[in-house]
């Protein structure tokens, strides 16, 4: 009898233990992360596995990585122009294909003194992380709120891009509502 209910704990333990060997991630830039096979060096940076990862993420979308790194969209505030880098997600991609079809024109609020917010009138793919985000962020909030940051604020967002050259961002946000729209860098 204790031989049994000695098999039965050490089948559990070992069922416990494959039900949380599982150490594939999803890393905030949509690929995947082994713990097992991952390696930082000496200097910082991963290994290649990262790297091959995103290559073959990228190659089963059709797209290089030379391509998503230079994804780019205008944003324009009144008179002022500004180049944001975009990150590689399904919600990028999905802003993307909106603005090949026509500019997007939004309507934004100030909120609490750091950021503007507002609706994009649908809703994109959100993959939410808690993020601190700093001036010149663009993320997605709630699915379906575009939001510009001159200051900074740690929620749980999607990230879109992030300003290139702040020289001037701050002042064209002003302090009241303003009209922005995105388009995609030519």
């Amino acid at each position: 009898m204790k031989r049994v209910i000695f098999a039965v704990m050490a089948f559990a333990f070992l069922l416990c233990m494959a039900a949380c060997a599982n150490t594939n991630r999803r890393m905030p830039d949509n690929t995947l992360q082994s713990d097992s096979v991952s390696d930082t060096g000496r200097n910082g940076q991963e290994s290649g596995i990262t790297e091959n990862l995103t290559e073959s993420a990228a190659s089963e979308t059709g797209e290089s990585k030379e391509k998503t790194a230079e994804m780019k969209m205008k944003v324009q505030i009144g008179n002022a122009t500004f180049t944001a880098a975009l990150e590689d997600n399904a919600a990028v991609h999905e802003l993307i294909q909106m603005m090949k079809e026509s500019p997007i024109t939004i309507e934004m609020s100030d909120y609490s003194g750091f950021e503007k917010v507002g609706s994009l009138g649908q809703n994109l793919t959100a993959d939410n992380y808690q993020t601190t985000t700093v001036a010149g962020d663009i993320v997605l909030y709630n699915g379906n709120h575009i939001v510009m940051f001159y200051g900074s604020n740690s929620w749980s967002y999607t990230r879109i891009g992030h300003i290139d050259d702040l020289t001037g961002w701050e002042d064209a946000l002003g302090s009241g509502s303003i009209t922005a729209v995105f388009s995609v860098e030519e």
